[in-house]
């Protein structure tokens, strides 16, 4: 299978190589030439582990490795790193299911991915003779970057700088970042907010490719974002898993549809689902779930997308993003794989900060798409809701889903059964999630936890609980015209 941009059919590579590129030539985003006809059958997932999912899918869509190599680089991405051999349990949570996608090393959602990409680019390097090392640039809301360092420090080969907004994380996603060692990691803080630093990547790439930067330096970009299709694709694995665990409990029977609600800021998580469904598995709608920065919201509703709007910080960080990259993809996918439409709609974003599709592409989205959106009072409410009503402890992202997931219940009286993605552990926002249980906030970040852990009993994270007294290492704050700059200086270019 080969992969080419959505703004331009004509570059065509395969998958190896849109992994160690991570972004096309022109800006596209890579895409599969096509998800459907492909020799994949839901059902067969239906008894398989969800390594053996992972190892299926992944060999489907990246068929440039054989089966028996996907099989040797899933087992070196997963095992003996998250806390549950089923890598994420699906839990009942009241009338609805809760996946649990933070039981990974850092507790958050992107553990999944970003302990598959290392081992992707590793072997896509070797795979096609790259003997340059790989630069693994990266824009951070606040998981995206621990999930990165983790699986890339050391790494042969590798180098990671991770890019993310002052004073836009949480205290403890920052702690995780500043503190991570590795003789191949930076860690710099932007001046801005996550579509400064997203944006900055962004031209980084642009102005590599354009100009050259990098020819004959020995090292070459690619990106752990979900802009990388090698970061996304380990992502559709947790859908296929979660509706094998509603099969397999009795919940569901083989076939039945279901509805899967996801906090997404960058609409990558979401995006995978639909993946997922195209890949053949039963779902219904999937809901996007935002918070006060309800761009997507919008989007969905009325076919406009503008991001010329205000932004607000929310207890919801890693959501606080008002450029969606991976919406480009589905663009290209509802519109019938147009890439002069996909670009016309990125240009018109480009230039004018907005842009608004066809009828017959909103007729689409609105078929396969819910979106809903609530605010941090909303959000704290949910918490305080969730733990009360079912004893279950959810993060101020899960809050959201599942205070969007009521809502499309409610409205569209929807029926099947509904799984909430849950993106983080609590104690990434112990603050929040405390003031919305009316625990003590005084103290640090760790008093904070401490003080969530003691008058709940739910366990903290090995890697959150170690977190304390660990040395700072990384103490760069730039302003995000200086992005290019610190990079080319970081690399010993400039």
């Amino acid at each position: 299978m080969l992969y080419s941009s959505t703004r331009n059919s004509n570059e065509k590579i395969t998958a190896s190589k849109a992994i160690l590129k991570g972004i096309a030539t022109d800006g596209g985003l890579f895409m599969p030439e096509t998800l459907s006809g492909l020799d994949f059958d839901y059902k067969n997932t239906l008894n398989m582990s969800t390594l053996q999912i992972a190892k299926y899918v992944l060999s489907t869509l990246f068929d440039d490795f054989s089966k028996e190599e996907m099989s040797n680089l899933v087992d070196k991405a997963y095992i003996g790193k998250f806390e549950t051999d089923d890598l994420t349990p699906t839990v009942k949570v009241g009338d609805n299911f809760v996946l649990e996608l933070f039981r990974g090393p850092t507790s958050a959602f992107k553990d999944v991915a970003l302990s598959m990409l290392p081992q992707l680019i590793t072997a896509s390097r070797k795979k096609n003779g790259v003997e340059d090392k790989i630069v693994i640039l990266t824009a951070t809301s606040g998981d995206t970057g621990k999930a990165a360092l983790e699986g890339f420090h050391d790494v042969d080969g590798t180098e990671i700088i991770v890019f993310y907004p002052d004073g836009g994380v949480s205290a403890t996603q920052k702690a995780q970042m500043v503190t991570q060692e590795g003789n191949n990691v930076s860690v710099c803080a932007v001046r801005g907010n996550f579509d400064d630093t997203q944006t900055g990547v962004k031209k980084i790439f642009a102005a590599a490719e354009k100009e050259g930067l990098l020819i004959g330096t020995g090292k070459q970009l690619s990106s752990a974002n979900s802009i990388n299709i090698g970061r996304l694709a380990p992502q559709i694995v947790y859908y296929f898993a979660s509706y094998r665990d509603l099969v397999k409990s009795g919940e569901i029977n083989e076939g039945d549809k279901v509805n899967f609600v996801v906090p997404t800021g960058n609409f990558g998580d979401i995006l995978a689902g639909y993946f997922a469904k195209l890949l053949g598995l039963p779902v219904d709608k999937l809901v996007c779930a935002s918070n006060a920065n309800n761009v997507l919201t919008d989007f969905i509703k009325t076919g406009k997308y503008n991001r010329l709007r205000d932004f607000y910080k929310t207890v919801s960080p890693s959501m606080d993003i008002l450029v969606s990259s991976n919406l480009e993809r589905l663009l290209y996918l509802l519109s019938g794989l147009n890439t002069e439409e996909t670009a016309g709609y990125m240009s018109s974003l480009d230039k004018n900060g907005e842009y608004t599709v066809s009828d017959e592409l909103l007729n689409k989205l609105n078929d396969e798409f819910y979106g809903g959106s609530c605010d941090d009072n909303e959000t704290l409410k949910t918490i305080q809701h969730v733990y009360r009503d079912y004893g279950y402890l959810c993060d101020t992202h899960t809050a959201v889903a599942f205070n969007v997931a009521e809502k499309f219940q409610e409205e569209t009286g929807n029926k099947n059964k509904t799984v909430v993605l849950s993106t983080a552990s609590p104690y990434k926002f112990s603050n929040a999630v405390s003031e919305a249980l009316g625990i003590n906030t005084d103290g640090d970040e760790f008093d904070i936890m401490y003080g969530l852990n003691k008058a709940t009993n739910v366990p903290v994270p090995n890697g959150l609980n170690n977190l304390k007294g660990k040395e700072v290492k990384h103490t760069d704050v730039i302003n995000k015209d200086e992005m290019l700059n610190y990079v080319l200086k970081k690399l010993g270019v400039k």
